[in-house]
């Protein structure tokens, strides 16, 4: 899990460059914020979307590089108690998963870009991303009405078609509710860019995406 991969990261790696880490690690420990329900209804042009693939730190990154998207929130979606911590997330207490909420503009982007950027960021056979598996870290999209699930559908089967042998574990679910993560978690990756997670984990994730989708990209 990534509570016990930042622990052990900040032993190993107790250097001054790691400051982050170490207090990431302490905010953690006084995690007790609650966070206010977000709504999906927009009178701006934007529509939103909702992922999950893993930590969201590395996911929030990998969106916000895509031309179209205005803003990427991380947050947590798809379990069943209220105002959900990291640390019940984290720990498996809530059900939910780290989920981003996709802020786009559809004459940009697409809802069916967004889901092709989804697949083509993460392995969708395993139960999480490695280093962070179990129900935290588990692959979900969140579907809002029937079009955007029937593209969800479409988009699994011919994913699955490409694995051949192996399963594509992603869940569809209807979307309930988005919870705001607590506010040091948000544009993790821009603010902690020396974080040992984020240099060993997310850069390498979002370089190796960009690589297969750099039409998608913000110039």
């Amino acid at each position: 899990m990534k509570l016990f991969f930042l622990a052990l990261l900040s032993t190993i790696l107790s250097t001054g460059n790691n400051s982050c880490s170490r207090n990431t690690i302490s905010e953690i420990k006084k995690d007790t914020a609650i966070s206010p329900p977000v709504q999906t209804t927009r009178t701006d042009g934007l529509q939103n979307a909702y992922f999950a693939s893993g930590c969201f730190w590395c996911v929030e990154a990998i969106y916000e590089s895509l031309k179209g998207v205005k803003e990427v929130v991380s947050g947590y979606s798809g379990g069943h108690i209220k105002n959900p911590t990291y640390r019940q997330v984290g720990y498996g207490k809530s059900g939910h998963t780290e989920t981003v909420e996709v802020q786009y503009d559809p004459n940009i982007i697409s809802f069916q870009d967004l889901v092709t950027v989804y697949y083509a960021s993460q392995d969708p056979t395993t139960y999480g991303q490695a280093p962070d598996f179990g129900t935290a870290y588990r692959s979900v999209i969140f579907h809002q009405n029937e079009s955007e699930k029937q593209i969800i559908e479409a988009a699994k089967e011919k994913t699955q078609k490409e694995y051949r042998n192996k399963k594509v574990v992603t869940e569809i679910m209807s979307f309930q509710k988005f919870w705001e993560a607590e506010a040091y978690h948000q544009d993790y990756e821009k603010r902690n860019p020396n974080h040992p997670y984020i240099l060993r984990i997310s850069i390498p994730r979002l370089n190796k995406f960009k690589a297969k989708h750099p039409e998608l990209l913000k110039s």
